[in-house]
């Protein structure tokens, strides 16, 4: 049973990959069911053994802007191994924008043991700051 749950969230991401991949455009929900039924999904997939779905699914979840994912990803950035999950975890809560992961980026540059990982979340907290306190300039045109 375990075995045909994750090969059908498999089957469903490959589904979801090939209409983007053909749309060319972003994917818009149309409902808000089906975002509920994504992000359900979605959060299922983190806790996955197998780390393609759980990177998948990680990085997803930043793309859907889901804050009920905000807590499954500061786990992931804390406490996972694995240096490329952490700076996915890291990228997906610079993406919802929630404080608590814009703070837990802050707090891994100086305190996360890998030098990539702590340069990566660097690079998101500086585009964070830069889209949160510049102002467009209005130039005039003569």
């Amino acid at each position: 049973m375990k075995r045909f749950g994750s090969l059908s969230l498999l089957l469903v991401w490959v589904v979801i990959l090939n209409i983007c991949s053909i749309a060319q455009t972003p994917v818009e929900i149309k409902s808000s069911a089906n975002l509920q039924n994504i992000s359900e999904s979605l959060l299922m997939g983190v806790h996955s053994d197998n780390p393609g779905v759980k990177a998948k699914c990680t990085y997803l979840l930043g793309e859907f802007c889901c804050s009920k994912a905000v807590i499954p990803l500061l786990s992931i950035l804390h406490n996972c191994d694995c240096e490329e999950l952490r700076i996915l975890a890291a990228l997906s809560l610079y993406k919802i924008g929630d404080a608590r992961g814009i703070f837990a980026i802050k707090q891994a540059i100086k305190f996360d043991e890998s030098d990539w990982v702590r340069r990566m979340c660097r690079n998101f907290y500086n585009a964070y700051l830069l889209e949160k306190y510049s102002k467009p300039v209005d130039v005039a045109s003569n």
